[in-house]
């Protein structure tokens, strides 16, 4: 027995005196006996207990198993929270005047009673099977996704029905009789990840938005007060979803609903991990019973009818979507760069009226998450979410991007104990960290880098996993994982487990992991920093591959057993398919080609006369301005098609001056039909002016003057690239003095090596997409929907890929369920639920990638 944990009877007794104390605020009464004949507490918290139940509900249940103690005890403290509070906490009040809490602190009396005085780790009721064996799990007795079972002393047997258990048939029946409940959260221990509820068809439903939002927003309240990362994970194919659970059976009452598991063990030390689990969770649940008068059935404020991407560049996305206006509703935008994401204050990038936004300034070649809900600014209720908009911006007009997945064949894990690890190489699953059996394990992944070109210039990237399960991980706050780059000439077998333990790493890439920022089902990324970008670039030159070692601790403290990561490999029966493979993102360049160019004409245009083969400026004896006039063209430049100029200046070398006034000189780049006269060049059309003005004084200095384009200039002269047409520059003199005269500036002509030049740097690069593909159908076959297509005959085409969304026509690549990439013209929808509309989009791409316009087939449901 465990000291500070209550009984189950001193909790009674708490919420009693509570009761006493506190009458217009909670009541306790029994909804149901146990098998044992303990009542099922039943807890109201309201502002008005009177009222309670015709406001919207947070639907609080713990302990459903025996063994994990942290919704009893986090409902006890909760509630004297809220008690101990509510007379001078205007939040409270506000939340609580709009929304009541119902909780069943112990879902599991007498299996929890008997885990306290006799088996720790009893998980069960204590029913009595026909076998004379005890107990069904009392979170596989709810009907969707049953399983019938007979293997009673299972510690997952789910009974002989559904609602065969007096405790189960109580929270049927509760919620049944209590239409107002909107959330549910149901309390377990351990794992630190929220699992929202599914509907056992794989596919994401109009409010998988909402639970992953509402989780991602209580995940940050306990972000803030503890600094734990808690992942958000609602099941992915093909792996075996939980059955029978009370989760699922609350959303099929149209609840948003998750499991919260918390902490790292089942009964954890109270002063040290409890205690806190405890204090981080207490405004994770204020923030959940904010959000529940939004899911009402009875709000007045719908989502929004649909929300789209119009347009996506490199650093802006446009977004719209489709609502009633009303002079009372505008609409809140929230983004995020990592999928799963809060959605508060911090990243509410606008406030609208309007049915179209655009974002602007925006990192290239990155990945971005949009969710928008609609508010009533006099009633202050806001409408659930739309579901979430995914996608990356392009990359920048110098950039390629690249996805490498890692070789299952040398992607495996070694352990210290284990004499097989050879096998452990493409299936299953990575483990990494300390393990009582296993000792400790390295993870090795390798990765191709083949198909980068010699020329590559790495810019940026990131290693990334997806864990899939954080239980082995016992031990709070210890330990921490890092991804090392090695070096491979003296790396050995990567399949022996001392070589492996050996290995020189070259350099280690990103922050480390710490315990407590292993999350469950969103990716983990390492990000490169220059340096380690460098690293990267030596060895794809090097070797052709890179190989990472993923490590983590590697001793244990007296008394646990093990602080073991797992993360997916895409593999096998246990992994969630091969979009979850190990990756590495790489963004790039390559070195530019970099071509001189000379004016096939140049000029110098004063008011008297027009002289060729001459680069004067400064003024006339009149104080008129003297322009010098260069001419280049484009035509020894490859086709526009193919490539981009990425940079640009032009070069000046001044003869001796012996000028003191204040003369300054602007070159500028102007339409090349400007007129070669000096009314034509004084009314000349500017484009942009080139770099920045340079002294007379500044050309004593320094003879060589370079005037660099910016961006803007770039983009103009990528435009003069695509008819091959001639360009034009204006070198212009200006003064501060009212009165200048006889005063000019000559640049050398007749010396090619300072004769004025034109640098172009410019790298081989398709600009535009290939053909979409063509006859895109689909048909079923075997039980599966199938896509085909053809390809277009073109010799660029580096493949087609396939976006599965339920909700909206997919127009970026990343808007949805990735379910195909490659050259082939076919692929399934292994696990999609054939009962769902839904929109499939194939986009067509090259290397960049330059990704074509998507071809939409709207799948409808029989």
């Amino acid at each position: 027995m465990k000291q500070l944990y209550r009984s189950y009877e001193e909790s009674t007794n708490i919420f009693k005196e509570y009761q006493e104390k506190y009458p217009n605020n909670i009541k306790i009464e029994s909804i149901g006996h146990t098998w044992e004949k303990r009542e099922i507490n039943l807890i109201t918290i309201s502002g008005d207990i009177k009222n309670a139940d015709s406001k919207p509900a947070l639907f609080y249940t713990g302990t459903i198993h025996a063994r994990e103690w942290i919704g009893h005890e986090l409902a006890i403290e909760f509630t004297k929270y809220i008690l101990d509070n509510i007379e001078h906490d205007p939040t409270l009040q506000k939340y609580l005047k709009k929304s009541t809490i119902y909780m069943v602190p112990c879902a599991n009396p007498d299996g929890y009673e008997y885990s306290r005085t006799h088996f720790s780790f009893w998980r069960k009721n204590r029913r009595v099977n026909a076998d004379g064996s005890y107990g069904v799990d009392l979170n596989r007795n709810f009907p969707i996704g049953y399983v019938k079972s007979t293997s009673t002393t299972s510690n997952v047997y789910g009974g002989p029905e559904p609602f065969s258990e007096p405790e189960t048939r109580a929270l049927r029946d509760f919620v049944e009789a209590h239409e107002n409940i909107t959330i549910a959260l149901d309390y377990h221990s351990q794992g630190n990840v929220f699992f929202p509820a599914h509907d056992f068809r794989h596919e994401d439903t109009i409010d998988t938005t909402d639970m992953n939002v509402l989780c991602a927003n209580m995940a940050e309240e306990i972000r803030k007060i503890s600094g734990r990362e808690y992942g958000i994970h609602q099941g992915k194919p093909p792996t075996k979803l939980i059955s029978g659970s009370g989760r699922e059976f609350y959303h099929s009452k149209d609840i948003i609903s998750t499991v919260v598991e918390v902490g790292t063990r089942n009964i954890s030390d109270y002063m040290n991990d409890m205690d806190e689990n405890i204090r981080e969770h207490i405004p994770a649940l204020l923030v959940a019973l904010r959000e529940a008068p939004n899911y009402s059935k009875n709000n007045s404020v719908k989502r929004v009818n649909s929300f789209e991407i119009t347009e996506i560049g490199s650093n802006h996305v446009k977004l719209k979507w489709d609502y009633e206006k009303h002079e009372d509703i505008f609409f809140e935008i929230y983004r995020a760069k990592r999928n799963k994401y809060f959605c508060k204050t911090s990243n509410l990038i606008a406030r609208t009226q309007a049915l179209e936004f655009t974002d602007i300034n925006l990192e290239t070649n990155k990945d971005y998450f949009y969710n928008i809900r609609v508010v009533n600014k006099k009633t202050f209720e806001k409408s659930p979410f739309y579901p979430q908009i995914s996608l990356r911006t392009d990359p920048e007009y110098d950039e390629f991007s690249r996805t490498y997945y890692a070789m299952a064949k040398e992607t495996g894990y070694v352990a210290e104990n284990l004499n097989d690890n050879a096998k452990h190489f493409g299936v299953n699953s990575l483990f990494v960290g300390v393990d009582e059996n296993k000792g400790v394990s390295y993870a090795v992944v390798s990765v191709s880098l083949q198909s980068l070109a010699e020329n590559t210039i790495i810019k940026n990237a990131s290693f990334n996993l997806y864990p899939i399960n954080r239980v082995s991980t016992t031990i709070e706050k210890y330990g921490e994982w890092n991804v090392g780059i090695v070096n491979q000439d003296t790396m050995g077998d990567i399949t022996n487990f001392d070589d492996v333990d050996n290995m020189e790493i070259i350099k280690y890439v990103g922050r480390p992991t710490q315990s407590h920022q292993l999350t469950q089902g969103i990716w983990r990324s390492w990000e490169f920093s220059g340096i380690e970008c460098e690293a990267l670039q030596n060895v794809f030159e090097k070797y052709g591959k890179v190989v990472f070692r993923v490590e983590g601790p590697k001793e244990l403290i007296i008394g646990r057993t093990r602080q073991m990561m797992q993360w997916d490999i895409g593999y096998g029966k246990f992994g969630y398919g091969l979009p979850f493979r190990p990756r590495l993102e790489i963004t790039y360049t390559v070195k530019p080609n970099i071509i001189e160019l000379f004016p096939k004409a140049v000029y110098t245009v004063s008011k008297d006369s027009v002289v060729e083969n001459e680069v004067s400026a400064g003024f006339d004896s009149e104080g008129k301005k003297i322009y010098s006039t260069f001419e280049f063209n484009l035509s020894s430049l490859p086709t526009f098609d193919y490539t981009m100029i990425t940079k640009a200046y032009f070069e000046l070398n001044s003869t001796n001056i012996y000028i003191k006034d204040d003369i300054r000189f602007h070159l500028e780049f102007v339409d090349e039909n400007i007129d070669k006269d000096y009314n034509g060049i004084t009314n000349r059309e500017i484009i942009q002016t080139i770099g920045f003005d340079v002294s007379a004084a500044e050309l004593k200095n320094n003879q060589t003057q370079y005037f660099p384009f910016d961006s803007y200039s770039e983009i103009n002269l990528n435009e003069k690239l695509k008819d091959k047409s001639d360009i034009a520059f204006v070198l212009k003199p200006t003064s501060s003095q009212k009165s200048i005269k006889n005063k000019k500036v000559s640049w050398e002509i007749k010396n090619q090596n300072l004769s004025p030049k034109l640098i172009i740097e410019y790298i081989p690069k398709r600009r535009y997409p290939i053909e979409k593909v063509t006859n895109a159908k689909l048909t079923k076959e075997n039980g599966k929907i199938k896509l085909t297509w053809d390809n277009p005959k073109n010799s660029d085409l580096k493949g087609v890929k396939v976006i599965k969304n339920a909700f909206r026509k997919p127009y970026s690549t990343h808007d949805g369920q990735k379910l195909y990439a490659g050259m082939d013209n076919y692929t399934f929808d292994d696990f999609g639920a054939k009962d769902i509309d839904k929109y499939y989009a194939l986009f067509t791409y090259d290397e960049v990638p330059n990704y074509s316009e998507p071809v939409i087939i709207e799948y409808k449901a029989n």
